[in-house]
């Protein structure tokens, strides 16, 4: 999933939100000396991640991709997913995508001292383009996906994607309105456990 989703997951707790928000731009084991709530986050981004690339309907919607972008369906699928989760929004997540964008914005802000180094551009790119409430925006999706092409160490075809991803748009509609229910009750089992689990 991508950020938006990562972010509505672990909402209810502002350091989960946090620790889901960063997990992208970190490796390996998780630093003992965070916050335990960015740790619950980290551990819960990195469980949904595994939940989605192993579900069913996410497998449907990858093999709609015909090659060349077969190879690269797990992130057109994360950006499309978060697409239709901000266009939905209402339907999912609590009160206004812009409220929520706005928290998202100003957590990521406020905290700025606490990001991976890595992620400084990012975050510099979501407040310059309003993100991510502007994910429910087609041309905002092309723009992202422009970004992410140039990020790629090698040649690909992310640039000229958005004509497949309309192409196939209402079956992937179908499996996302089948899928994320199922991972918001997921998630929120996962926090529960590892809120349960997790050392201080």
């Amino acid at each position: 999933m991508n950020h938006l989703a990562h972010a509505l997951v672990a909402a209810p707790h502002e350091d989960g939100m946090f620790g889901g928000l960063i997990a992208d731009f970190l490796r390996g084991r998780v630093d003992p000396a965070l916050p335990r709530g960015v740790r619950l986050g980290i551990a819960l981004h990195r469980a949904v991640d595994v939940y989605t690339d192993t579900h069913a309907e996410v497998a449907a919607a990858r093999a709609l991709f015909e090659p060349p972008y077969r190879r690269y369906a797990g992130i057109l699928l994360d950006i499309w997913f978060d697409h239709l989760l901000a266009r939905d929004w209402t339907r999912y997540g609590p009160g206004t995508l812009y409220e929520f964008s706005q928290r998202v914005r100003d957590l990521l802000t406020r905290r700025d001292a606490e990001l991976p180094p890595t992620m400084r551009g990012f975050v510099r790119y979501l407040l310059a383009h309003d993100l991510p409430e502007r994910y429910r925006d087609t041309a905002m999706i092309a723009e992202v996906l422009r970004g992410m092409s140039t990020r790629l160490s090698r040649a690909n075809p992310l640039t000229e994607a958005l004509p497949a991803l309309q192409a196939n748009a209402a079956a992937l509609e179908r499996h996302f309105a089948a899928f994320f229910p199922q991972l918001l009750v997921h998630a929120r089992a996962e926090w529960a456990r590892l809120e349960a689990t997790t050392p201080d």
